[in-house]
Parts: C-alpha cells; structure tokens; sequence
C-alpha cells in the first residue's frame, strides 16, 4: 500500500527556481512520484510513494522558508496513482488571477470538520461550493449552491454576478484540500464580506474525520490523480476518467454511446475534431499496448 500526501502552504519564496532542483532530486532518490508546484506565493502539492520516501519529501519540505509548520492530508492507494514526478514554476500555486489576493494576510475563518455540520446547517449561512463544475458534479455537500464555473479563476466573476443574493448571509465556502479557500475567503473579505468561513483541510480531511453516518457530503471527491475520486474513509471511488476530456466518468457512463475508451464521452464528444480523435486513438492503441507489456505509459 503506497501513501498519498496532498500539502500546501502560503509563504514567500524569494526564489522559487533554486528551490525545484533539490526537491526534485530528493523526490526521484525516493521513487516519489505526483505534482509539485513552486511560486513566490509557496508550495502546492500532491505525491504518493512508500512511507519511508514520502516523509523523506515532506520532512525536506518542512526546511523551505515558512514551511516548519507544513500541514498535510494522507489517503492510500494500492497501486501508484501518478505516472511520473513533476515539480513545476507557476506564477501561483493555485490559479486564480486576482493580483490583490494575499492569503498570507488574511484569510476566512476556520472551521473542524467536527463543527462543519452545524456551521452548515444554519439557515442564515449559504454554502458555497467552490471547486469546478465538473468536480461537484459527482459530490458535494447537501444544499450547497454550485456557481458552475469551469475554472476557479472565474470564481470573482461570478460572485460580482450574484453577490446581491447572499446580502446579510453568512457565508461557508469549501474547496478539495483547502487552498482554493484560502484565496477565495481572503478575496470576499476585500469585497467587504463581513463573515467569511472555511472548511479546514477541505473535503479530504471532512471524508477523513466524520462517519458516514454523520455526514452531510453526498457522492465522491474528485481527485487530481488516477484514483480519480475518494469517498468516506478516503477509499477509493467508482469514478473513472475520460482520458479525451479529463472528466470524470461513473460506471454507467461507460454504457453510453458516445463513449470510446481513451477517445471520447458524452461530455466531450462534440469538442474535439477528427484529426483529434484521430490522435486520441492511436495513444489509446499505444496505451493498450504498454499495458500488454506490462509498462506504464504516460498517456495514459
């Protein structure tokens, strides 16, 4: 069983650049494999690997400035669930495109997964959802309003669009991790959003903490992996991707007609050209025969 550690932190990395060698070098001894992301606003990450080189990773990490405090949610995955390590330059960890928004200086209030219900549950607050349109469609929270954008980054249009609706609201935002709240509550107290709250550690640690019998998620979690979505206790969801789209598929989306492994869904099948499927076919073919072999292929 390998382990799956998703992390980030808000600090200032002066020079981020000197940063992506050293941890790169350190992530490859270890076999450690996922996406890290670097920018002068901090670190975001996901990686998976044994125990002893995950640690190895995060215990580096905790070293870069501002990190020694680094938080970290932990999942399992009986097979690696990224085909290869990257460590990338970004101008933000997570993209919004709001220059002002600094969650180093303030960001909204925390709340446990313990108190998320009630917190919730209260009629004068509106929760919002605000992850992309495609990851709520396979789960969120019960009542939650979802905005329906396709990037996070059109998160502040939409809420310029309709925030006359959540005049004297409460207002309880969660994301996947936690990081996309942290922007997102520190851009609505610019706004003048007077009571602003968070889900702390996002829905990962929500699935982690709270019994199912408690719950008030419904569905599975999108994550940006190849287990494509956890559900309670972090297990493995039913989810499958669209390898044309990279949007996820239940089973029974599997059964409809516009579905070609590797090729095309419901979703997608009128986006792409022919030349497209064309290309989506033959890295399909060159998947299916990596796996024959019995290698990865990165395409797929």
């Amino acid at each position: 069983m390998l382990t799956v550690a998703a992390f980030y932190k808000f600090t200032t990395f002066s020079d981020p650049a000197v940063l992506k060698d050293p941890l790169a070098k350190i992530a490859c001894g270890q076999g450690v494999k996922g996406t890290i992301l670097l920018a002068g606003e901090g670190i975001n990450g996901t990686i998976a690997g044994t125990r002893e080189g995950v640690d190895t990773v995060l215990a580096h990490i905790r070293t870069l400035p501002g990190c020694a405090d680094l938080e970290w949610k932990e999942s399992a995955a009986e097979a690696m669930p990224f085909g290869r390590l990257k460590v990338r330059l970004k101008r933000e960890i997570v993209t919004m495109g709001q220059p002002d928004v600094d969650p180093r200086a303030s960001v909204g209030a925390y709340i446990a997964p313990e108190d998320w219900n009630a917190l919730i549950s209260d009629p004068d607050v509106a929760v919002i959802d605000t992850r992309n349109d495609y990851e709520v469609a396979i789960g969120t929270f019960a009542g939650a309003i979802d905005p329906k954008t396709q990037s996070f980054g059109a998160f502040p249009d939409w809420w310029k669009a309709n925030s006359e609706g959540f005049t004297g609201k409460k207002i309880a935002m969660f994301c996947t991790g936690g990081i996309r709240c942290e922007k997102a509550t520190n851009w609505l107290i610019g706004q003048g959003v007077e009571e602003v709250f968070h889900l702390k550690g996002g829905i990962l640690k929500y699935l982690e903490s709270i019994p199912e019998s408690e719950s008030l998620w419904r569905g599975e979690c999108f994550v940006f992996d190849q287990r494509v979505a956890v559900g309670h206790g972090l297990k493995e969801g039913r989810h499958v991707l669209c390898h044309a789209c990279r949007r996820p598929l239940a089973p029974e989306d599997l059964a409809h007609p516009d579905f070609e492994e590797g090729v095309s869904c419901a979703a997608c099948i009128g986006t792409y050209s022919d030349a497209d499927r064309k290309r989506f076919r033959e890295r399909q073919r060159q998947v299916e025969l990596a796996e024959a072999r019995g290698e990865d292929h990165f395409g797929s």
